[in-house]
C-alpha cells in the first residue's frame, strides 16, 4: 500500500458556526482563497469541499501544502493525509506504515472519528483507536500516553474514505479573507501595523494599505520597509488587492512643525486619519485600521486616542489596543513582518520635547492651522498606487 500522503485536509472553525446560506459563502470563498495561495507558490493541488472540511487533492507535497494553507485567514488546521478505503483492517496497515518513521521512545496518543451511518462500517471509532493503537505498539514498541503524546495518529473515517494523518499545521483562525467588507490601514514600516493589518484580515476584511510619507520626516528606508511588511502578509492573500497607496505628506508635517507644539503628534495622528479616510471613501471600505495601543505612547492614551479619532467620520479600529508590547513583538515574528519592521518610524522625529498626554479637543483643535485638513485631503489625492512586489 502506498504510504505517501496524497490528500490535505483543511478544517475551519467559526465558519461552521454559520447559517447554511452564510457557511456556504464562506467555504466557497475559503476554497478560493487556498487554491490562490497554492497557484501563486506553484504547489500542486486542487482544492474540493467534502463534508464539514476542505480537500485538496492532486498534492504532490502534502506538508508544503498544507504549510501553506496554513497561513490562510479561515483555515484552524491542515493535514497531511493518506486516504485508504474505510475498511478496518486497511485503515490498520495504513496506521502501521505511519509509524515507520515514529520517533524514538515517543509517546502516542491514537484519536479517532468514524462519521456516517453506523451501518456502513462493522466497527466504532473506539475500534479504530484500540486496533490502530495495538498496530502502532507492535511497530515500534512505544508507550502510550493520552492526555500529553508526543505524537498523535489521527483517524477521520468518513463513509466513502478514510483519512489518516500524524502532522497538523496550526492556522490563524477567523473567518476567510473577502467576507467581510474592505477597510484602510495605516502601516507605517514599525512593529504594529503589519499586525494590526494582518489582525483585521483573518477576520475577513480585505484592507487597502495606506503608507504616508513625511517629506525629510521619513525617508526611502521608511517607505521600503512599510513596503515590505504588506508584501510579506500579501503573500497569504494574492487574490486581494494589496497595493500600497503612498501619500506624499511632507507638505502637512512642515505645516505643524511650524505651528504646533505640545500636541504636535496628536494632530499628525488626525492629519493621517483624514488621509485614510479620504482614500476609503473612493476605495469604498467601511473603517480605519492603526495599530495604536492603549498607553504605549503619548498619544495613545485613553484621552489623546479620542481627541485623534474625533478627526473622522469612519470608524476606526485598533486591533492591538490592549495587546502587551511584547506580545504583538512575539505575533510580528510569528507573521514574519519583524525584521522589517524595527526600523525607527519618522513620526518619532515629529514628537515633541514634551507631548500632551491628556489632550482636550477644543484644546487641540484650537492649535492646529486652518488648512491642516485641506493639505491632508491634497495629499491623498496626490498618492501613487505601488505593488508591494515593486511590479
Amino acid at each position: 500500500m502506498n504510504q505517501t500522503a496524497h490528500v490535505v485536509l483543511v478544517g475551519y472553525g467559526e465558519v461552521g458556526t454559520k447559517s447554511s446560506s452564510v457557511r456556504a459563502k464562506m467555504e466557497a470563498r475559503l476554497r478560493t482563497n487556498l487554491q490562490a495561495v497554492l497557484d501563486d507558490r506553484s504547489l500542486s493541488g486542487r482544492v474540493e469541499r467534502e463534508w464539514s472540511r476542505l480537500l485538496v487533492r492532486d498534492v504532490a507535497d502534502a506538508d508544503a501544502v498544507a504549510a501553506a494553507c496554513a497561513e490562510v485567514p479561515g483555515v484552524v488546521w491542515a493535514r497531511p493525509c493518506v486516504a485508504c478505503d474505510p475498511v478496518l483492517d486497511d485503515i490498520v496497515a495504513v496506521c502501521r506504515g505511519l509509524a515507520s518513521d515514529h520517533p524514538d521512545g515517543a509517546a502516542f496518543a491514537v484519536d479517532a472519528d468514524r462519521v456516517g451511518d453506523a451501518d456502513r462500517h462493522a466497527f466504532t471509532s473506539s475500534d479504530l483507536e484500540r486496533e490502530a493503537g495495538s498496530a502502532v505498539v507492535e511497530a515500534t514498541g512505544a508507550p502510550v500516553n493520552l492526555d500529553d503524546p508526543d505524537r498523535t495518529y489521527r483517524i477521520e473515517c468518513r463513509e466513502e474514505t478514510a483519512y489518516l494523518s500524524v502532522r497538523r499545521f496550526d492556522g490563524p483562525g477567523g473567518l476567510p479573507l473577502g467576507t467581510q467588507g474592505r477597510a484602510v490601514s495605516l502601516v507605517s514600516g514599525g512593529i504594529d501595523s503589519p499586525v494590526a493589518t494582518w489582525e483585521l484580515m483573518r477576520r475577513g476584511c480585505e484592507i487597502v494599505p495606506v503608507y504616508v510619507d513625511l517629506g525629510d520626516y521619513g525617508g526611502a528606508d521608511h517607505r521600503a520597509r512599510a513596503i515590505e511588511t504588506v508584501r510579506t502578509i500579501a503573500r497569504r492573500a494574492p487574490n486581494a488587492d494589496m497595493r500600497v497607496h503612498v501619500v506624499p505628506a511632507g507638505d502637512v508635517v512642515e505645516r505643524l512643525m511650524e505651528a504646533v507644539d505640545d500636541t504636535r503628534m496628536l494632530s499628525l495622528r488626525r492629519a493621517m486619519l483624514a488621509i485614510a479616510a479620504e482614500i476609503a471613501t473612493d476605495e469604498h471600505a467601511h473603517s480605519l485600521v492603526t495599530g495604536e495601543s492603549l498607553g504605549q505612547k503619548s498619544s495613545q492614551t485613553g484621552e489623546n486616542l479620542a481627541v485623534t479619532e474625533a478627526a473622522v467620520d469612519y470608524p476606526v479600529h485598533r486591533p492591538l489596543l490592549t495587546r502587551d508590547k511584547t506580545d504583538i513583538v512575539a505575533a510580528a515574528r510569528d507573521l514574519g513582518t519583524y525584521d522589517d519592521s524595527t526600523l525607527p518610524v519618522g513620526c518619532e522625529r515629529v514628537a515633541p520635547s514634551f507631548p500632551e498626554t491628556n489632550a482636550s479637543l477644543s484644546a487641540v483643535e484650537a492649535a492646529e492651522p486652518d488648512d491642516l485638513f485641506d493639505l491632508a485631503v491634497e495629499a491623498a489625492r496626490e498618492r501613487v498606487v505601488v505593488s508591494p512586489d515593486g511590479e
